[in-house]
Parts: C-alpha cells; structure tokens; sequence
C-alpha cells in the first residue's frame, strides 16, 4: 500500500520502488482492494526483496512496517532515512468486515504521512 499510495502523492517528485525484508511474494488481495477505492490501482506490483535494489542507486529509504528500519540495509549512496512504523493489516485478526477496516485503517494512515511528507518534498522542507 506505501508503494501505491507514495507513487500517487509524490510520484511526480521522486521515484517510488517498495521492496521489504521478508516479502511475502504476493500482493495483498485486500490492499488491492482498499487502494482502488480511492482510485489507485496496485494490481500489477509485484513483491520484492530489498537486496534486488542494493545495486541500484538510492538516495531515500522509508521504511514503514515494525522494527523494518532495523532490518533494511545501508543502501550505497544513500543520504536519507525516514520510518514510519505502521502496523500490518495482513496480522488482523475478525471478520472479513473487520479485517477489511484494518486495511482501510492503515491505509488511511499512510495517505495521511505520505501526503504530509509529499506537502514537505514540494516545499523544500524535506530532503528527498
């Protein structure tokens, strides 16, 4: 969903690429699902690794699940480093309603700090 949702805010100001430290191989059904009601479409990324980027160069990693800043590397290059620790909806727990909300929950999260740290980029507040 960060991928998505960073792409759409500030895609036009940086490129965007989502990998994780475990990724599960697939994207989420219901990520796909709570990302399209708000008009952005996921339904062609993939799951990657973090390692597949260590030979690219990477000025800005933001990472955004649990202790994901204490597992993702030093990139070559790299100059910025932000987290935002949000939970995963993937770990929800109820029924298909309730884990529905979670991901609309975390969603809502996220469009709420990428959206700030987009506002920052354009201003010239934040670095990269």
């Amino acid at each position: 969903m960060a991928e998505g949702i960073l792409r759409s805010v500030a895609g036009d100001l940086v490129e965007v690429h989502s990998a994780g430290s475990k990724p599960a191989g697939y994207v989420h059904p219901k990520s796909i699902q709570v990302l399209r009601e708000i008009g952005i479409d996921i339904s062609a990324h993939t799951s990657k690794h973090m390692n597949d980027f260590l030979s690219r160069q990477i000025t800005t990693v933001i990472t955004v699940c649990g202790n994901a800043d204490q597992a993702c590397p030093l990139f070559p290059g790299q100059v910025n480093r932000h987290h935002w620790g949000f939970e995963d909806p993937a770990h929800a727990k109820g029924t298909d309603e309730e884990v529905l909300n979670e991901f609309r929950r975390v969603r809502d999260q996220i469009r709420l700090v990428f959206g700030a740290y987009a506002a920052g980029l354009r201003e010239g507040r934040v670095l990269g």
